[in-house]
C-alpha cells in the first residue's frame, strides 16, 4: 500500500493508493515544527481515522514544501523500513523549462506530470491554497512556469488582522456585486474578484501558452485543484475543464510507478 503525502504551508494532505484508487485521503494543518516522532504520531492518527495504521504502508511518495517535514517524514521512514520517494525537479520525470529549475515547488511539478498524464496537454493547472499557483504544461507534457498569487483565504485574513473594523467573512457568493452592508461588501470583493482574477489570468495565460507552442486556445486543458477547489464559488470560473481535489495525490501515486516501480499506473479520474 503506497502512501501519498502532500506538505503544503498551511495543510498536510494524504491519501492511500490501492487497486489504481486514492482513498482515505485526509488533511491536517502543516506541523512545521514537528519532530519525527510527532509527524509519525500524526500520520498514524490520520490513517487511524479510516482504520488503518502505518504498519501497512509499504512505501511514501512526498511533495514537500517545508524542509523541516520533509526531513522528519524520511526519518519516520528510514526507522519503519519504508521507502520514501522525494519529489523534485531532478525525480519526477517532467522537463522544467524555467530558468531555475530548483526553485519550482515540488507539488507544481506533480500537478504537471498528474495533469499530463490523466488530462493530456497542452494544460495548465491552477492550485487554490495558501497561495494559488497556476501552471502551465507544454503540448510535450514539460513544466514551463506559470504565475503565484496570494491566496483568497490568505486575503480575507489579512484584511481581518490589518484592519480595526473588518470582520472575517464566510466564503459565499453574493447575490450581486454592489453590496449593501459591510460582509456583503467584502463577499463581493472576495469571491467575485477572485473569480475574476482566476479567470482573467487564467485567459492570458492560455492565450500566451498557444502563441508559444502553436496550440489552439481551445485545445489547452484547464484543470482546478487544491484544498478550495471543491468550493461552490469555484464553479464561477470561466473556462474550466476539469476540478479534481486529489490531483496532487494521484501524481504522487503515479510517480512511485514510474521512478520506484518503473512503469505506467492507470488510476481513475
Amino acid at each position: 500500500m503506497l502512501l501519498a503525502v502532500d506538505v503544503g504551508n498551511t495543510n498536510l494532505t494524504l491519501g492511500l493508493v490501492e487497486g489504481g484508487a486514492v482513498t482515505a485521503t485526509r488533511r491536517a494543518g502543516t506541523p512545521r515544527g514537528a519532530t519525527a516522532d510527532e509527524v509519525e504520531l500524526l500520520l498514524g492518527a490520520l490513517l487511524g481515522l479510516d482504520d488503518h495504521t502505518l504498519g501497512e504502508v509499504a512505501s511514501i511518495a512526498l511533495a514537500s514544501v517545508v524542509p523541516a517535514v520533509t526531513a522528519a517524514v524520511c526519518e519516520v521512514g528510514d526507522r519503519r523500513g519504508i521507502g520514501v520517494v522525494v519529489a523534485s525537479s531532478g525525480t519526477v520525470p517532467v522537463a522544467v523549462r524555467v530558468d531555475r529549475p530548483g526553485d519550482v515547488g515540488a507539488d507544481r511539478i506533480v500537478n504537471a506530470l498528474a495533469a499530463t498524464r490523466l488530462y493530456g496537454t497542452p494544460a495548465i493547472v491552477v492550485d487554490f491554497g495558501t497561495a494559488t499557483t497556476f501552471d502551465c504544461v507544454g503540448p510535450d507534457g514539460a513544466y514551463v512556469g506559470g504565475a503565484i498569487a496570494p491566496g483568497l483565504e490568505l486575503g480575507l485574513d489579512a484584511l481581518a488582522a490589518r484592519t480595526a473594523k473588518l470582520p472575517r467573512v464566510e466564503l459565499r457568493t453574493p447575490d450581486r456585486a454592489i453590496g449593501r452592508d459591510t460582509v456583503s461588501a467584502m463577499q463581493s470583493g472576495a469571491v467575485l474578484g477572485y473569480q475574476a482574477l482566476a479567470g482573467g489570468l487564467i485567459a492570458r495565460l492560455r492565450s500566451e501558452l498557444a502563441d508559444a507552442t502553436g496550440a489552439r486556445p481551445s485545445d489547452i486543458r484547464i484543470v482546478l485543484t487544491g484544498g478550495l477547489s471543491a468550493a461552490p464559488w469555484v464553479h464561477g470560473i470561466d473556462g474550466v475543464d476539469v476540478v479534481d481535489p486529489d490531483l496532487t495525490l494521484k501524481g504522487l501515486a503515479i510517480l512511485h510507478a514510474e521512478v520506484a516501480g518503473g512503469e505506467s499506473l492507470v488510476l481513475g479520474r
